[in-house]
């Protein structure tokens, strides 16, 4: 099981809300990759959330200053529009990307990176509300989850899957920030639609909180503000999973 912080950027400072709202700044991206890197996090995500509403690219500079500081897979997210945006960011130290608005916006660019990068590279980043007006009962947005859209969020996954997705980050809106715990009934669909591994993400409060998300078919697990607290560390999630009987690093 892997146990991975995420750090949501804007302006580059990490920033925290609930439910995508009322961002607050939650400290410098470099120094806190490095803390969770020494707290033995298995992977770091990076989402620049202000770069799709912002029409910019992913800052760069952020993401370079802090691959420098962490020897783990970083994955970067965030105004990632081509090919050519997914070589820079490799450029700047990324190892795999998370594509979301661009990708609902142009399906295609989903197999133009898995044909030339690998779908080992590719993270499809799925930011879901529940919803009734589709089918699943939960319904795709973008733009920060500020726009929502049409796609049932299972239907998109099978979709960008058959297109060369690699890995999926499942993140409840409904659930994002507010401590309440993962939507487990969220994971276990996704993982029962979804021949690649699934991240849970949204909702972490406490270490026992991560138990149940494994239970429900992540492969890993993502959280933000518990960690930016020093609520938790890495290491009391992964003492959680050990004696839930779960193998972990």
């Amino acid at each position: 099981m892997r146990v991975i912080p995420c750090l949501d950027v804007a302006n580059g400072r990490v920033v925290k809300g609930v439910n995508f709202q009322n961002l607050r700044d939650a400290g410098d991206p470099v120094e806190l990759a490095r803390r969770y890197y020494e707290q033995g996090a298995d992977e770091l995500c990076f989402l620049d959330v202000t770069a799709t509403v912002d029409n910019r690219s992913t800052t760069y500079d952020v993401v370079r200053a802090t691959a420098e500081q962490v020897f783990i897979p970083l994955t970067v997210g965030g105004g990632i529009r081509s090919v050519d945006d997914v070589s820079r960011l490799q450029a700047s130290g990324a190892d795999k990307v998370g594509v979301n608005s661009a990708a609902i916006a142009r399906p295609a660019l989903i197999s133009e990176i898995a044909d030339r990068f690998g779908a080992q590279v590719l993270v499809l980043s799925l930011d879901v509300k529940r919803s009734d007006r589709t089918e699943s009962g939960f319904v795709v947005t973008t733009h920060g989850g500020r726009t929502e859209t049409e796609l049932d969020a299972v239907a998109w996954a099978r979709q960008a899957i058959e297109l060369g997705a690699g890995e999926l980050l499942v993140n409840s809106i409904d659930a994002d920030g507010t401590r309440a715990g993962f939507d487990t009934e969220l994971i276990a669909l996704m993982r029962s639609n979804s021949r690649v591994p699934v991240i849970a993400s949204g909702g972490a409060g406490q270490a026992s909180d991560f138990p149940p998300a494994i239970r429900a078919g992540a492969d890993a697990v993502l959280a933000a503000s518990v960690f930016h607290n020093a609520q938790l560390t890495i290491g009391v999630v992964k003492r959680e999973l050990a004696d839930a009987g779960m193998l972990v690093r």
